[in-house]
């Protein structure tokens, strides 16, 4: 896939391998946003002059973009900013309406982002936390959803093991017990063709900077109807409708959840960035392809621990591993050195790490559809450095 050129950040002789924390820019999203602040810096929704009409314009226009791209529709697409920010959007909105005894259901391998914020809000009401148990790298569901659940939140793609899960399978059994399912898209957004419609998700999340974007922009989208029975998450400007010294009322959505000036520039890089990711049609083949080549130079490699399925079914472009006898930050160390960006750590999932994994960290090398196979050989290469340097 010839898209190496479209992104000037990978003339520097870096390996980036660390796509699943944050994914490159290309160009021309750096470019909308440095024209963005060049040419006609204003603020939105308040100015009747031109640059105030073109800012607002470009703005919009991104939010029509980002609906269409997951195939929903303009008012149910707010902007945020990023999945954290979102989640506890959700987590401080739809839990006032829960009571003591009710379930939420999570899974053991949740971003903190999707645990943290349901697990400690849930302690304050009494509202019981139940875990879907990950087994083989996989969740493996028990009885943990039933009449009593209210909630189920779980990751679209896990950012430890890859594991794709079946959200539209675990939408239907939520719905069928009368409870609501959200969804941690940060991971899959750029990975895999994400249609709302299709997995009947009542709420997905997800991040511009894992999907080409700029960082600090994110998206919410809610069906509308659920949009429409929450209240806001924070109060100020542009999200009313009127204000009186006793009491305020509030704007349509999306606005009604977009409190206070936006990141402007950051949400014309999304369009951008979406754009740029709707002109290209084989990613997800691509990826696969270059991940099952990892999977298998990485798997000749005695002392190679890897950290999900070996094969490609329901399964990203994320690979964990471990090498034995090395501790994963001297290993990420090394790699930088050799001038590869690899991650070494929880990853922002400590129970699924330290609980399911009984690792205290793990390495992970994530790709993305400008990583090449060339690069992954020189990968291949470096961890058998590290074995001679480390005598393992």
């Amino acid at each position: 896939m010839n898209k190496r050129k479209d992104f000037g950040i990978l003339n520097k002789c870096v390996i980036y391998f660390d796509n699943a924390a944050t994914s490159l820019r290309p160009d021309k999203v750096i470019e909308a946003m440095n024209k963005y602040y060049s040419e006609y810096n204003a603020n939105i929704h308040r100015g009747l002059y031109k640059w105030s009409e073109k800012a607002t314009e470009e703005f919009e226009n991104a939010k029509k973009k980002v609906a269409k791209f997951i195939n929903a529709d303009f008012e149910e697409v707010i902007f945020t900013r990023g999945t954290t920010e979102s989640l506890n959007l959700l987590a401080y909105s739809l839990l006032k309406d829960l009571k003591a005894g009710d379930e939420i259901v999570l899974t053991e391998m949740e971003h903190h982002s999707n645990l943290v914020p349901w697990q400690q809000l849930a302690k304050e009401k009494g509202i019981i936390v139940r875990y879907i148990k990950v087994k083989d790298f996989e969740l493996k569901l028990n009885n943990e959803i039933n009449d009593k659940t209210k909630i189920v939140a779980v990751t679209h793609m896990s950012n430890v093991l890859g594991t794709i899960n079946d959200v539209k399978g675990l939408a239907k059994i939520a719905h069928k017990n009368n409870a609501l399912i959200i969804v941690d898209g940060a991971q899959s957004i750029s990975h895999l063709k994400i249609d709302v419609k299709d997995l009947d998700v009542d709420f997905i999340a997800f991040s511009g900077h894992k999907m080409y974007g700029p960082t600090g922009i994110g998206v919410l989208y809610g069906k509308k109807e659920l949009l429409e029975r929450m209240n806001p998450f924070m109060y100020g400007g542009d999200m009313v409708r009127e204000v009186s010294l006793e009491d305020s009322s509030w704007n349509e959505l999306p606005w009604k959840f977009e409190a206070g000036t936006p990141n402007i520039a950051g949400a014309i890089g999304l369009g951008y960035a979406v754009d740029y990711l709707s002109e290209i049609n084989d990613i997800k083949d691509y990826e696969e392809d270059l991940t099952k080549y990892a999977l298998e130079k990485l798997g000749e490699i005695d002392g190679i621990e890897i950290y999900g399925k070996k094969d490609m079914k329901n399964r990203g472009s994320v690979i964990s591993f471990n090498l034995k006898g090395v501790h994963p930050h001297d290993v990420a160390s090394i790699f930088d050195k050799e001038g590869i960006a690899i991650r070494g750590g929880h990853m922002c999932a400590m129970p699924l790490v330290v609980d399911v994994l009984k690792q205290v960290s793990v390495n992970r090398a994530s790709l993305a559809f400008y990583n090449t196979k060339e690069e992954i050989d020189k990968f291949i290469d470096v961890v058998k450095k590290i074995k001679e340097i480390f005598g393992v």
